[in-house]
């Protein structure tokens, strides 16, 4: 688990403030769930026989009652049961999204630590795969917003259940056959989850892997059709995509369309940074009337990687720094910070004394556009003078203190307002 310092925030910010305006142009509304969730709940809607349930939940019994509890380890599952209990699909068909920590006690690594956070969308009530194609066609806005042009998105259909135990047991009959190269992990999901051993990354399997019976062939009619509705919808929208038959996804609630998007950039190695599909069972084995679900999360560290490689430094924590030296000047200089401020201005005032050069590069250092400055002269006068810290000409001006604000609005390079 980490800590996001106040150097980090800047690009926190701007990525949660760009998702916000994207998902509520499509017509998403914001959920907020406990992290912590009756353990049940995970057991029931996650699956027994997956990591997640197996060896990475955070775990407890609580000691004041007795309860098995769990620190959410996803969304999904806590999203569908406030749904429920709160009843909301009596409303109609819902789209709701989320934001927050999640843990997983797994194996750090890039971008990934056992608290993290994701950024997901929940469509409960929709049927067709017009919803699947609104979610990729958001999520492919949202990565131009964020100016990311090195994702890939990959597509594959699981079919229904039943489809999925015709190909279970044909990948089952087939992996026993080659049980002498599987490895240790393959070994113990070979019969409880042998639709994972699809997803292995160990090299000397991928031939084994890439020869396994594939579960299109197992689809039936209405599967195909729902998946090339997918496909035609997403192609009229000119949104790129490869069918990846070996995408499964972690979770034993998904069914017809799954989808990942990758990073592709050429100096890291690819990377997961968004999955979801469908999970139109989930609501009712989670004990609600059955109603079809469609979803995604987002991995924030890996979108936040992602992030500085194309973004300038997210490091300005004000607009203007407030620079004072002289007798009486920190009571003025508190009156115009509030001034200032008054007129939605983000104002650091410089406190603790030191010379105007030391506080000059206190200034530099916040990312401010401005630094007004106080001086003997200036508040005798009641002027401020009023200057430039990025443009390269360093302008300044004097103004009076009660005209500082509309000055700086007037004039307002590199001004966030």
């Amino acid at each position: 688990m980490n800590d996001v310092l106040p150097a980090q925030q800047g690009l926190w910010r701007y990525f949660e403030e760009t998702v916000a305006s994207v998902v509520t142009s499509y017509g998403y509304r914001q959920i907020r769930t406990p992290i912590l969730e009756h353990t049940g709940l995970f057991l029931r809607g996650i699956g027994e026989v997956t990591d997640i349930v197996e060896k990475e939940m955070y775990s407890f019994t609580d000691a004041l009652n007795g309860e098995q509890l769990t620190l959410r380890p996803e969304s999904t599952a806590g999203v569908v049961r406030a749904v429920i209990e709160h009843h909301l699909l009596r409303e109609g068909p819902q789209r709701l999204w989320y934001q927050g920590p999640m843990f997983r006690h797994e194996r750090p690594q890039r971008g990934r630590y056992r608290q993290f956070h994701q950024v997901g969308l929940e469509a409960l009530g929709f049927e067709g795969p017009d919803i699947d194609a609104e979610l990729m066609l958001l999520c492919a806005r949202l990565w131009d917003e964020l100016g990311l042009h090195n994702l890939h998105l990959e597509i594959n259909s699981l079919g229904q259940s039943e489809e999925r135990i015709t190909h279970r047991q044909a990948l089952i009959e087939y992996l026993s056959a080659h049980e002498s190269s599987l490895d240790d992990d393959a070994k113990r999901r070979l019969h409880s989850n042998p639709l994972r051993i699809l997803d292995s990354k160990n090299p000397a399997m991928q031939s084994l892997i890439e020869d396994a019976p594939k579960l299109d062939r197992f689809l039936g009619d209405a599967s195909r059709a729902h998946f090339e509705g997918l496909q035609a919808m997403l192609r009229r929208r000119g949104l790129a995509f490869t069918i990846n038959p070996r995408l499964v996804r972690g979770l034993d609630y998904y069914n017809l369309s799954v989808f990942e998007w990758v990073s592709t950039s050429t100096d890291k190695a690819p990377l997961t940074v968004c999955g979801g599909g469908r999970y139109d069972g989930l609501i009712e084995t989670l004990g609600g009337k059955s109603a079809p679900g469609c979803g995604f999360a987002i991995g924030v560290e890996r979108i936040l990687d992602l992030l500085q490689a194309v973004l300038p430094e997210q490091h300005a924590v004000c607009d203007v720094y407030v620079v004072h030296h002289a007798p009486q000047s920190h009571l003025a200089a508190i009156d115009l910070a509030e001034q200032l401020r008054d007129h939605g201005l983000d104002v650091l005032l410089h406190c603790g004394g030191g010379s105007f050069k030391s506080q000059f590069r206190r200034a530099d250092a916040s990312g401010a556009a401005y630094a007004v400055v106080l001086g003997e002269d200036e508040i005798a006068q009641g002027q401020a003078t009023i200057k430039d810290l990025r443009q390269a000409s360093a302008s300044q001006a004097q103004v009076p203190m009660v005209e500082a604000a509309h000055y700086i609005l007037e004039h307002g390079f590199g001004v966030k307002h």
